[in-house]
């Protein structure tokens, strides 16, 4: 009878089945740097604000924003100046896709679906460009752009 019942929730819950994922979960960003030639900034502000989601069947979803971006002076979200629209697009970026894990658990990559910025989408990244590493309840998210810039993002999991 418990043999049965193992084989029922193997079957049932796609979670059961899987591997170990240390990043599966719902992460809050709690701070974001970029340095370049050794001068460090903060792309979101001093309190940014994002989430990441790991699901259990390797999906992401992401969204980073500075809370200090200013509301736009129209209701209507297509008819941002062209001012207002810098600054969202200087202060958000959304993106979404697939992501792998290695047997130990450990983000191993991920493939970018669609993204606010569009040059990333179809992206394939491994640790060699992003690295996520879990510590606990706390992850480090690492990766450098195409123009040297080394980006740093401070995650806490919440669930």
């Amino acid at each position: 009878m418990l043999a049965a019942a193992a084989i029922v929730l193997s079957i049932a819950s796609p979670v059961a089945a899987q591997t170990l994922n240390k990043v599966v979960g719902t992460w809050q960003m709690t701070a974001a740097t970029v340095e370049v030639n050794g001068t460090t900034s903060l792309p979101y502000g001093s309190e940014p604000q994002g989430k990441l989601v790991f699901t259990s069947d390797l999906h992401f979803v992401e969204f980073l924003h500075d809370p200090r971006i200013p509301r736009f002076k129209s209701n209507e979200r297509g008819k941002g100046t062209d001012e207002e629209n810098r600054a969202v697009m200087a202060g958000t970026l959304a993106l979404y896709g697939r992501y792998t894990v290695d047997a130990r658990g450990d983000f191993s990559g991920n493939t970018v679906e669609g993204s606010s910025f569009p040059n990333w989408i179809g992206d394939v990244r491994t640790t060699n460009e992003l690295k996520m590493e879990v510590d606990g309840n706390r992850m480090i998210e690492k990766f450098q752009r195409p123009g040297g810039a080394k980006v740093t993002i401070v995650w806490e999991r919440v669930r």
